[in-house]
């Protein structure tokens, strides 16, 4: 069953990433780069601060910090811990699936911490603003499977190891705008 399971997930990354075409892999080179996403997260640090405020932005930077540094994480206790291969160092399919840069990245892939932060940060502001925005966590999410796409388009993750990422980053950041209300209510913020 988990074999037929994975060979369906190998077969889905193929044809996803086969979809890729030269004219649109500096796009995607850009979306998957970390820094690309330094303007959306100004912009969310704005409506932060003038929705909350001095003390309960820091309040807010610092729950940020630590959700990102546990779903990062725990991205790399499971890629080593799971040790399941990335498709560009998987010698089955490998010689059919298309690299759009030379660096595959570590040797592992499950679960793919772009997916898993860029969901949790979603889920995150998308909760804390949505009654600054209407629409936030929808064009956040739709935003997150974007950069979460373009690690299989780039050919460095499974759709399994994207699904999983998507998942746990989704639950982390609901988790941790839980944690952020409690911490404002503690400290009387």
């Amino acid at each position: 069953m988990l074999e037929d399971l994975l060979q369906l997930d190998k077969d889905f990354f193929l044809y996803l990433n086969g979809l890729g075409t030269p004219q649109w892999d500096n796009l995607f080179q850009f979306i998957s780069h970390k820094f690309s996403a330094i303007p959306l997260y100004l912009f969310l640090l704005i409506l932060s601060f003038q929705k909350y405020g001095g003390k309960r932005t820091l309040v807010l930077l610092v729950t940020v910090a630590l959700l990102i540094t546990v779903t990062d994480q725990l991205g790399n206790f499971f890629k080593y811990g799971v040790a399941r291969l990335r498709p560009c160092h998987d010698p089955e399919i490998e010689p059919y699936m298309r690299l759009v840069k030379s660096y595959c990245g570590g040797k592992f892939g499950y679960f793919s911490a772009h997916a898993s932060n860029s969901f949790a940060l979603a889920v995150f502001f998308g909760s804390i603003l949505r009654s600054k925005i209407k629409y936030i966590g929808f064009f956040l999410v739709l935003w997150a499977a974007l950069v979460a796409y373009s690690r299989i388009y780039l050919g460095v993750h499974f759709p399994l190891d994207i699904i999983t990422g998507a998942f746990i980053g989704s639950l982390f950041g609901w988790l941790f705008v839980k944690l952020f209300i409690f911490a404002l209510r503690k400290f009387s913020l």
